[in-house]
């Protein structure tokens, strides 16, 4: 058995394990690098580490640092309140604010999982009050997550532009962002059409509760909140046997340490993209200044890094790479490009994409996917920027399953006016009809027509 076979066997290997075990991914994939690297390709260990990349592992750790700052600080709160806030009673336009509001925060290098952790459970409290479809409420808040998840700075951004780069692939890190943007909004008018976006168009509310500290001070959604508040002024509420992610600060301190947040996020947006500075040293940094200004407050605030991510990601890259020195991305899109057409091939990719991530991490498995497409863009004349946009977003777009990350946090924060088996039956379904449609979808608007 070729090298190939054996490297496209342990991925297959990889993803069940993943799938059907509450196992790190990254782990997995250290392990199958290091088995296929030394025993099927005679690498060396330094060669196979040679494969991780550390610009990336950076831009992870950094991003998430930032982001986590301005969560204990209060500054993500202060985003949410004044979108909220500007909606001016018009029940119709809370869906689109929490859509935005969490498309901005996957934007500025929050995890898409974090993302929807903090915009959920405030934006499923809003549906039980007003009365708004849960499954319209939820899957806004995950395909904004996705919209806004391929901005040049973000981590899914950053991952497909790094895998691109070093595929030796023409990277167009808007046409990205953007593709992701439209087709995660299109996603969105379709639902608010469908389940009841036009009956709240006719509703009002005197006053909107979007301050969410009128919910933290009484209620979200029917439920009591306690909040035990620690040094530094950070308080963590308590929502059952659940959490709220909501932060306190003291009132001396909150706009000050908000500004300095928001500045720090504009710099870096600016010093990365416009005199093309290293994202992750540019956030870290940004972090870092932070922490030193207040240092009590954001002590444990590394803690919060997403380093589960971190491994899954310098894994599956290690892994990629071991892909890549088998062959496999060759040979499986050799035969993609033997089913008689690229764009069948291409069509077929974009299934692969959409299937797999509908069941493990989609953040796994961009570093795998893409390189996968290198012959079709080589020899099946694809341009590579809206081949790559179309893999990223059949890959990413079906997260709204409750198997994966996003969809489990919309299924565990459900709001009481509807049941668990009956919200997991209409999460279910919307994701099936999503992995059927979604890489259809992506490769119609994206792929075909420049064929």
């Amino acid at each position: 058995m070729g090298p190939e076979w054996v490297s496209i066997i342990a991925l297959v290997a990889l993803f069940v394990i993943g799938t059907l075990l509450p196992i790190n991914m990254g782990a997995l994939a250290y392990v199958a690098a290091w088995l296929v690297g030394v025993y099927s390709l005679q690498l060396s260990e330094k060669e196979i580490l040679a494969g991780v990349s550390g610009d990336l592992i950076l831009t992870l750790i950094g991003v998430t640092y930032l982001f986590a700052i301005a969560k204990n600080n209060g500054t993500v709160d202060l985003i949410v309140r004044s979108a909220v806030k500007a909606v001016g009673g018009r029940v119709a336009l809370i869906p689109w604010v929490m859509f935005f509001v969490t498309a901005l925060l996957t934007a500025i290098g929050a995890a898409s999982p974090a993302a929807c952790a903090i915009i959920g459970p405030i934006a499923l409290g809003f549906a039980a009050r007003y009365k708004i479809n849960p499954l319209l409420m939820g899957m806004f808040v995950v395909h904004g997550a996705q919209g806004g998840g391929f901005s040049p700075i973000s981590i899914y951004g950053t991952i497909t532009n790094s895998v691109m780069k070093d595929n030796n692939l023409p990277s167009s890190p808007m046409t990205v962002f953007l593709a992701s943007l439209a087709v995660n909004l299109l996603m969105a008018v379709v639902l608010f059409v469908v389940l009841g976006g036009r009956r709240l168009m006719s509703l009002r509310a005197d006053d909107i509760d979007g301050d969410i500290d009128g919910d933290i001070d009484g209620e979200v959604g029917g439920e009591e909140l306690t909040e035990e508040v620690h040094h530094g002024g950070v308080g963590v509420l308590t929502r059952g046997t659940g959490t709220i992610a909501a932060t306190r600060t003291q009132a001396l301190g909150v706009k000050r340490d908000q500004v300095l947040t928001l500045v720090a996020f504009t710099l870096v947006a600016v010093i990365a993209l416009a005199f093309d500075k290293n994202i992750g040293f540019v956030s870290i940094t940004a972090a870092v200044i932070l922490a030193m200004l207040s240092p009590i407050q954001h002590k444990d605030a590394i803690k919060q890094v997403a380093w589960p991510t971190v491994l899954l990601v310098a894994g599956v890259s290690t892994y990629a790479a071991v892909l890549t020195e088998a062959k496999a991305p060759e040979f499986v899109g050799g035969w993609a490009a033997g089913l008689g057409a690229a764009i069948v091939g291409a069509l077929v990719l974009c299934y692969v994409g959409g299937v797999v991530s509908a069941f493990a991490s989609s953040t796994a498995l961009l570093p795998v996917i893409i390189p996968i497409a290198v012959p079709l863009i080589a020899n099946g004349g694809i341009g590579a920027a809206t081949f790559v946009a179309a893999l990223a977003i059949a890959s990413t777009i079906v997260d709204v399953s409750p198997f994966s990350t996003n969809g489990a946090l919309m299924l565990a924060n459900r709001p009481d006016t509807i049941s668990e088996p009956v919200y997991y039956k209409q999460i279910l379904t919307y994701s099936v009809i999503v992995v059927i449609a979604g890489p259809l979808l992506v490769w119609a608007a994206l792929i075909l027509p420049g064929w």
